[in-house]
């Protein structure tokens, strides 16, 4: 299993979030040494669709994303769509993006990154209710398990997490992708 002894890594989630979507890559990546921070809209804690509960670390006010390696964004239609309406996380978002640090979207969590305007000339793929909105905003979206495009990891369901993870954690090893952009 590849080493991210020292990297940390961003979650960014809100209620309604895929409880798998959220467990396993945080599992995945705390497992290979990582250290994941939960990021959200406000304080308190988080709970996903199917009553899993998650304690916020830190809120999208505060978070930089200058300190940390890599930005993990779990799906569910709840989560995603609060998500992408709020300033703060679509701004964080996009900030990896723009530093070229590896960026991981599965399910519906490519609203977000629809609204931070980052998936123009991207290909990716997602739940497939989203493939006319992303390709409505300038991506190639392609119905497959797992794709990487310079450090942008994305799936499509909880049943893609094994592939998903795996490349999530191959991504934050490799570190920056100059091809990575906002």
């Amino acid at each position: 299993m590849t080493d991210l002894s020292g990297k940390k890594i961003a979650f960014v989630a809100t209620d309604g979030y895929e409880d798998s979507e959220l467990t396993s890559p945080w599992e995945a990546v705390t497992a290979a040494g990582a250290t994941a921070v939960l990021i959200a809209p406000e304080d308190g804690s988080i709970e996903g669709k199917n009553g899993h509960s998650q304690p916020v670390d830190l809120t999208t006010d505060a978070a930089d994303a200058a300190d940390y390696d890599a930005l993990v964004l779990p799906g569910g239609v709840v989560n995603a769509d609060h998500l992408r309406m709020d300033e703060k996380a679509v701004a964080f978002s996009k900030a990896f993006f723009e530093a070229s640090k590896p960026v991981a979207a599965i399910c519906h969590a490519a609203w977000t990154l629809i609204e931070a305007g980052v998936v123009k000339g991207r290909t990716l793929t997602s739940y497939p209710s989203l493939k006319t909105d992303l390709r409505n905003a300038g991506a190639e979206w392609v119905d497959e398990e797992v794709v990487v495009d310079q450090g942008f990891v994305t799936s499509r369901t909880p049943d893609d997490l094994p592939a998903f993870n795996a490349k999530v954690i191959e991504e934050i090893a490799e570190g920056k992708h100059s091809g990575q952009h906002a």
